[in-house]
């Protein structure tokens, strides 16, 4: 099980050397640049090469023990299916947005500083995927926001200054409220280490009389983890966050931190409370509210929203909702919609973000209002852009189609009195308004129409280090949802073993 350490370790000494080693080793810019480039890419590849080994190893075994905070809290590691799943999407976008930022960040300053922390984070995420228990999992969430928060605060910029502040506080506000319930949980448990067990692990007869307790509990951890999730009333910071941040820490912040709330949510109702407690009660019945709310709202942000970042954003918090409707519904299909979305939101907006951080990096526009005619002008990245919207919305053969058919589906079989057809309803509704905050940019990006002065029209394709990781993406939105049966078949077999 030591083998889990390595994707861990890896990224997180490359990260350290790049932000302890001397300025001067990178001062040439071109030879500097490249160096730097050079050791990121390096320390990307390596890590990912990692990840895919996992893939090949046993889901069950020993844990992994690193260490002990207290004689009876370990810092434990333990490999099954959906840490397979979370750590091998984290490495795709990662590896690919770390492609894309070498010619993004050519303009930036503190690149070093940048790197160093992007692979430092990648390190740290990859020990939530794999952590065995809640304490470990708790660790390196927290360490995950402090150093997801420099990139944030990248630009600094008096906004990004902002943004991060609020970032900070919302996200330590959410991680104090998964601590109040690490150690309310811990008297009820069958094992005393929180270790995750598929099903729950509460043991019935210390929770007999503190049934009133142990649901607020699950609700304040479900929030707490929501925080980073971006669901309501805990969303602002999102909104907040990711446009400010350079487009490639956004296409990460967006596509990838914020799952790192679902996965902490799936680690609490599926793998420490269990359906079969939480199943019924208000928990719920609130949990599936907040929801479909955030889905609504944030779709209708999104809409209404011009700056092209910032729709972006709202979007995610419209989207990730999605997935946690799939798992409040606390059903096979409904766990298994969520999990595909969260894999293909994971890779769709990665690219989408990427496609903003393109059209700014080679126009300076930010606005959507000024995209006439950009389709004519970067043909590749928009035409990308059109095929990975496509599959957000929802529309077949491409990927978000499949997931929304499963989430559609659990909430129809779950038969809960009202959210059984008002799911599928504000789903589809979200679908509409996500075609009309997307594809509108599409249109007027290659049909700008008659009164448009095609004569000052000219080519602003990025380079290949840009393009390239955007096709990539838009290639697997598509063939996902094309050929989608072996991932489902293989959460389905998680759902089984966790309802």
């Amino acid at each position: 099980m030591s083998v889990l350490l390595l994707p861990i370790l890896l990224p997180v000494l490359f990260g350290i050397v790049l932000l302890i080693c001397p300025e001067k080793w990178f001062a040439k810019k071109d030879t500097g640049r490249k160096k730097l480039c050079i050791l990121a890419a390096t320390a990307l590849v390596l890590t990912g090469l990692l990840v895919v080994r996992t893939l090949f190893l046993k889901d069950v075994g020993e844990y992994y023990i690193l260490f002990y905070l207290t004689r009876k809290l370990p810092v434990q590691f333990h490999l099954d299916g959906i840490g397979k799943i979370f750590a091998t999407v984290i490495s795709v976008v990662w590896l690919l947005a770390g492609i894309f930022s070498f010619e993004y960040t050519k303009h930036e300053h503190k690149e070093k500083r940048y790197y160093g922390f992007y692979l430092i984070l990648y390190g740290v995420l990859n020990g939530l995927c794999f952590a065995g228990n809640l304490v470990t999992f708790y660790l390196f969430y927290e360490l995950m926001t402090l150093v997801s928060m420099p990139l944030v605060l990248h630009e600094q910029t008096r906004e990004a200054l902002i943004a991060g502040l609020k970032y900070l506080f919302y996200s330590f506000a959410g991680a104090y409220m998964v601590l109040f319930g690490l150690f309310c949980l811990s008297r009820f448990c069958l094992s005393n280490t929180l270790t995750f067990g598929a099903g729950g692990i509460l043991d019935p007869t210390l929770v007999e009389g503190h049934e009133t307790l142990l649901l607020v509990t699950a609700f304040l951890m479900i929030l707490g983890f929501g925080v980073k999730a971006g669901m309501f009333p805990m969303h602002a910071w999102l909104t907040a966050a990711h446009p400010i941040a350079p487009a490639p820490a956004s296409a990460v912040l967006s596509g990838v931190i914020v799952k790192a709330g679902v996965l902490g949510v799936i680690r609490v109702v599926y793998y420490l409370f269990g359906t079969q407690f939480l199943r019924g009660t208000w928990v719920q019945y609130t949990w599936l509210t907040l929801a479909l709310l955030t889905v609504l709202m944030g779709s209708m942000m999104a809409y209404l929203e011009k700056g092209f970042k910032k729709r972006l954003a709202y979007s995610t918090v419209s989207q990730v909702s999605y997935i946690l409707f799939g798992l409040a519904l606390m059903e096979p299909a409904g766990f298994t919609g969520a999990v595909l979305h969260s894999v293909f939101h994971a890779i769709i907006k990665c690219a989408l973000f990427l496609t903003a951080g393109a059209v700014i990096y080679k126009t300076g526009k930010k606005n959507v209002d000024d995209y006439r005619g950009i389709g004519k002008e970067m043909p590749i990245t928009i035409w990308s852009f059109t095929f990975i919207s496509l599959a957000l919305i929802g529309i077949p053969p491409a990927s978000g189609f499949i997931s929304k058919w499963y989430l559609a589906a659990g909430a129809l079989e779950s038969g809960i009195r009202g959210f059984a057809y008002a799911g599928p309803v504000i789903l589809l509704i979200s679908a509409l308004l996500t075609a009309g905050y997307l594809l509108p940019i599409t249109v007027r990006g290659f049909l700008p129409g008659a009164d448009f002065d095609y004569t000052k029209l000219e080519k602003k394709e990025p380079s290949a280090l840009m393009t390239v990781p955007l096709v990539i993406l838009a290639v697997l939105a598509v063939l996902l949802g094309m050929f989608p049966n072996g991932l489902a078949q293989m959460i389905s077999r998680i759902a089984a073993a966790v309802m």
